[in-house]
């Protein structure tokens, strides 16, 4: 292909066409995603603003805390570095064009590695990102969002912006930075930060006020760098819980929300929602995808799910029909995700070692998030909930107490009086399965 010059290193595998009548035993088509098939007045590829995450699609070997690599690539077979570093980028946009996705996201230190020191570091990654805006062009791919990794290198064993020792924080600074400019020069629609280290394994030798108020200080100047390069694209912030720390500072999408408030930051971030970490906050999956697109704070999804039997972040392609469709039911609601996307940031299992089984992995979930658009579109169309939900909050809408209270003119005295002279409340019943049985006919 032309993205790879005279290398194709996947070979055996065509562009993958979208074919409904396809049998189940062949998975290397779409059998539900039809990229321009119109839903809801726009094309289903608008909807599903798919994204490939270079980190565990190029970057993961199966490695885990148990146990060595389990996946050879045919791209990694160079001694040089940086000549791994391009093979590895054409493997990605080869795989991106035969897969038919329109996005890809990274990780600085992912695409171009780590040097001696930071100017050898920049060097290598503007000569990667050379390379990526030339295979950019030859294939109209585009970036979806670029971040720095701070939590891999050992001198951010304890966070980065939050880090008790300056020096670190400022390295940290100049590392984000840099992966500011490369992902403007290189068209990134967003920009994220996820704090896998921001947070605390005990609090007798941590003082959180100040990490805080230094992680506050670290987005302000963020902010300002991104006016200073002309950067348009939407800061976010990714939320998670723990792992790798005891307790990270962005827990959930209320806690993010709530810092944001508070340091008066929340009309230049929104949030990227992992529903994999929603589920380890003890959420439901669809909790924060709901929550943060309640008050016009959902910017982004890494679509992926977890494995709630091994109590760790599996970062698994989403195949559960219920799942995606609790999710497109809320990107329908709100009008779509632009700029941010799906991205999928999900890794094949450590035993799942053929190249095939990358394209099927994505294959499956793309498909499974078109079937859930599908059947929430007609959800949608039918306002079948609308009606009902209505009812159930009519008091507020029809009574003039009710109105006084959503308006918020009531005071506790007219409450009290009012409770008074009206008695016990009739029970009024949520009829909870009534609501769950006709979101599973619509998933029929």
């Amino acid at each position: 292909m032309a993205t790879n010059g005279n290398k194709e290193f996947f070979s055996g595998i065509k562009p993958i066409k979208y074919n409904p009548q396809a049998s189940v035993d062949d998975l290397l088509v779409f059998k539900q995603y039809n990229q321009d098939e119109i839903i809801l007045g726009k094309p289903m590829h608008e909807w599903l603003r798919f994204a490939v995450c270079f980190w565990h699609t190029f970057r993961g070997l199966g490695a885990d805390m148990f146990g060595s690599p389990t996946l050879d690539r045919p791209w990694d077979h160079q001694s040089d570095p940086m000549t791994i570093a391009k093979d590895r980028l054409r493997a990605a946009f080869e795989f991106f064009t035969k897969l038919g996705v329109k996005y890809f996201t990274f990780h600085d230190r992912d695409i171009a590695p780590e040097g001696e020191t930071i100017e050898e570091t920049e060097k290598n990654l503007d000569e990667i990102v050379q390379l990526a805006k030339q295979l950019q062009k030859e294939t109209g791919i585009k970036c979806l969002w670029g971040t720095a990794n701070l939590f891999s290198h050992p001198r951010y064993m304890n966070g980065a912006a939050t880090n008790p020792d300056a020096h670190v924080f400022a390295y940290a600074a100049a590392q984000v930075k840099k992966a500011m400019e490369v992902t403007h020069e290189l068209g990134g629609e967003n920009y994220v930060f996820w704090g896998g280290r921001e947070g605390y394994i005990s609090l007798l030798n941590t003082d959180v006020r100040k990490e805080l108020d230094h992680l506050a200080a670290f987005f302000r100047m963020a902010i300002e760098h991104k006016k200073k390069i002309g950067f348009k694209g939407q800061l976010l912030i990714e939320p998670k819980p723990k792992e790798p720390t005891k307790h990270q500072y962005d827990y959930d999408a209320q806690t993010v929300m709530g810092f944001l408030s508070y340091y008066g930051l929340d009309k230049d971030f929104k949030l990227n929602i992992e529903p994999n970490h929603t589920t380890m906050a003890g959420h439901a999956y669809e909790h924060d995808v709901e929550m943060c697109s309640r008050y016009g704070m959902l910017g982004s999804i890494d679509s992926n799910t977890g494995d709630s039997s091994l109590g760790w972040d599996t970062d698994q392609f989403p195949m559960n029909l219920r799942d995606c469709a609790f999710l497109m039911r809320t990107i329908i609601t709100q009008g779509g995700l632009a700029p941010g996307g799906l991205n999928f940031d999900c890794k094949v299992r450590r035993e799942s070692t053929n190249l095939q089984d990358m394209f099927i992995a994505h294959i499956g979930a793309m498909d499974c998030f078109a079937l859930a658009l599908r059947k929430m579109a007609r959800l949608f169309e039918d306002k079948k909930y609308d009606a009902l939900v209505k009812q159930r909050y009519a008091s507020y809408d029809d009574t003039d107490m009710g109105k006084k209270i959503a308006n918020g003119k009531a005071t506790f005295e007219e409450l009290h009086a009012f409770a008074k002279k009206n008695g016990e409340p009739a029970k009024t019943s949520g009829e909870q399965e009534k609501y769950e049985a006709i979101f599973n006919r619509y998933l029929d």
